[in-house]
């Protein structure tokens, strides 16, 4: 490996880590704006989002692409379909986080990888290692405990995990790269964020222009908190292997869940704790198999191999 490519994939390691960190730590941010309805508050990600990503899209010359996937109905369907997928997971989120339940998104963030091979297999009609089978069963088995001991589905974590795990096979379809596809994802629902928050304001229970100072100012931050993960992620994606961004993904979840045992102090049972161990040796049953399986590097020999 040479020296410039070292460094490349060191940045690119600080860049994917630090993008899993915000979004690890992230919690705390909404957990400040618990005073405001967390459908106002998605409306308000959405449009101030839009508001971010327009200059850097023009910064980043991808203006273009997004002109050209608003002529192509199949682009339009698809990202329509991502987004509102991507609007339910944040509003599940965001929910979740200021009703006590930190712990439990978590819980979703660590079932995505397991949710994206499954759907690997139904939708794409890849073919699973028997790891992969015994990975999904682990976690199957972890979701029925909590049934069995709890009594109910750990309905917050599915709809985290399956929303996101659907977006990204949606995502995986489109033609567009991360910038412009989040961009047309947020400008097709802008107007419907922006119409619910103008009649917020009308009625008189919009977070801008009657809470508190400092929560109007975290409000408007909301696009900012958004797009500087997604950048960090798209340049760490850009350095590193798959497989090595595969697990760093772990460090979000696990700092959620360190937040929610420790700083939110929430509730945390013997039953609940069995679930997780079983969801954590499937993660960890997956993670090795997904790295004895890497793409190895191509020395310079395989690499002119069969050319004339």
């Amino acid at each position: 490996m040479s020296s410039s490519s070292g460094q490349s994939s060191v940045r690119g390691g600080l860049a994917a880590l630090g993008c899993y960190l915000i979004w690890g730590i992230i919690p705390i941010y909404w957990y400040q704006l618990a005073s405001v309805d967390a459908v106002e508050l998605i409306a308000h990600r959405l449009f101030w989002t839009v508001v971010v990503l327009v200059p850097l899209l023009w910064w980043r010359d991808g203006v273009k692409s997004v002109y050209a996937a608003f002529d192509s109905g199949r682009i339009i369907l698809t990202h329509a379909l991502s987004g509102a997928l991507l609007t339910i997971n944040w509003l599940v989120f965001v929910w979740a986080v200021n009703n006590g339940h930190v712990i439990e998104t978590s819980l979703g963030y660590f079932l995505v990888p397991l949710v994206n091979i499954a759907l690997g297999w139904s939708v794409l009609r890849e073919k699973l290692r028997r790891a992969q089978w015994i990975a999904i069963a682990f976690a199957a088995a972890g979701v029925a405990w909590q049934l069995w001991q709890l009594g109910r589905l750990p309905w917050i974590a599915l709809a985290l995990a399956g929303t996101f795990g659907t977006y990204g096979l949606l995502r995986k379809r489109s033609t567009l790269s991360s910038l412009p596809g989040l961009t047309v994802e947020t400008l097709l629902l802008a107007p419907l964020a922006g119409a619910y928050l103008m009649w917020c304001t009308h009625r008189g229970t919009g977070a801008l222009g009657f809470a508190p100072a400092n929560i109007q100012l975290l409000v408007l931050t909301t696009g900012v908190v958004t797009s500087v993960p997604l950048l960090l992620f798209a340049y760490g994606a850009r350095q590193l292997r798959l497989t090595t961004l595969g697990l760093l993904q772990y460090a979000a979840p696990t700092v959620q869940f360190g937040l929610g045992l420790w700083f939110f102090a929430e509730p945390f049972s013997a039953a609940r704790a069995q679930s997780f161990v079983l969801i954590w040796i499937g993660l960890a049953i997956y993670s090795i198999d997904a790295w004895r399986n890497r793409p190895q590097p191509v020395t310079p020999d395989q690499s002119t191999a069969g050319a004339s």
